[in-house]
């Protein structure tokens, strides 16, 4: 798959989560096999700009690229300017958030809210793309709600306005995550529209990833919440793809490394205290159904500093067996 001068090492992709696709966990995605991995969502708003928030999310210093950054907002020119900036700090993809149903983007009228305006998509759209020389992607829901989906409608403004790739989720706005993805309108933006289409929403095990494949006969698709915990679970998959081939999750000593290094890294990016606080919910994800997985996070909450948290993950890993672990 290629976008721009970028060609992507297979369609798995690692959806821009906010809170959680920091650098970090993105390089470790990466290491284990996904394509290409989008950053956290960054505000156009230019009073946010020069927030720490808005600085740690445009943080790219290291990473391998292509480097993927999202942004999100409402106004054409804004996000045009938005574009420019983030391109002018080494993003080499930009991606436009048009998916997200949280109430405090929705409620300004940005995310899967834009969705309702098709005339106000187009405008944002055509102006990012002009605005900047690198390629530019989309990520959108179904449609505002279930009795409106116009994910076809978008696609094909969005293929007829430059962008180059498009991630469908496949619930509404109104669904936010209740109820299962449907793939039905993914399916019919696949068929309706010659760039490449990314199928997105509830693919939690390789064999799903597959079936929504085989069915949507999309170019890809993006894993989000299921590598929770399991930056690994890119390796299963793409083993499970490729050759059929089910293999099983990492050995405790090798989850060990890689949790021990997620937490270094997080602490490196965010000093020390913040790091500590985002990596608790880390540590209840990783551990998330070991065996003395829920007791662990219960105390690696009460930890206050980088030594204390390290040393206790390691324990924690050295104390289980070195057999394969079941997911």
């Amino acid at each position: 798959m290629q976008l721009g001068a970028h060609v992507l090492r297979n369609g798995l992709f690692v959806a821009p989560m906010a809170g959680v696709t920091d650098r970090p966990f993105r390089a470790l995605c990466r290491r284990f096999g996904a394509g290409l991995a989008v950053s956290e969502m960054v505000s156009a708003r230019p009073e946010l700009r020069g927030t720490r928030k808005s600085r740690l999310r445009r943080e790219h210093s290291g990473e391998a690229g292509p480097v993927s950054v999202q942004i999100a907002g409402a106004e054409p020119q804004m996000m045009a300017e938005a574009a420019r900036l983030n391109a002018s700090e080494g993003a080499q993809i930009i991606d436009i958030n048009m998916g997200c149903p949280a109430k405090k983007v929705c409620n300004v009228a940005a995310g899967s809210a834009l969705l309702s305006d098709e005339p106000l998509v187009a405008r944002i759209l055509e102006a990012v793309v002009a605005a900047v020389d690198v390629p530019v992607t989309l990520k959108i829901r179904t449609g505002p709600d279930p009795s409106r989906r116009n994910a076809l409608h978008i696609a094909r403004i969005a293929e007829s306005s430059g962008i180059q790739l498009l991630a469908v989720h496949g619930r509404t706005r109104a669904c936010a995550f209740r109820g299962e993805a449907e793939f039905d309108s993914i399916a019919e933006v696949k068929a309706g529209v010659r760039i490449p289409v990314i199928a997105n929403g509830d693919i939690g095990t390789p064999e799903q990833a597959k079936r929504v494949l085989d069915y949507t006969r999309a170019d890809g698709i993006m894993i989000g919440r299921a590598a929770h915990g399991r930056p690994w679970f890119f390796r299963e998959l793409l083993s499970f793809l490729n050759d059929g081939k089910t293999i099983a999750p990492p050995p405790a000593s090798e989850m060990r490394a890689v949790v021990l290094e997620h937490l270094e890294g997080l602490y490196a990016l965010y000093g020390e205290e913040l790091g500590v606080r985002i990596a608790r919910k880390h540590i209840g994800w990783y551990t998330r159904g070991l065996p003395g997985g829920e007791a662990f996070r219960r105390e690696a909450v009460l930890m206050l500093s980088a030594p204390a948290q390290l040393a206790a993950v390691g324990r924690f890993y050295d104390g289980l067996s070195e057999m394969p672990l079941a997911a």
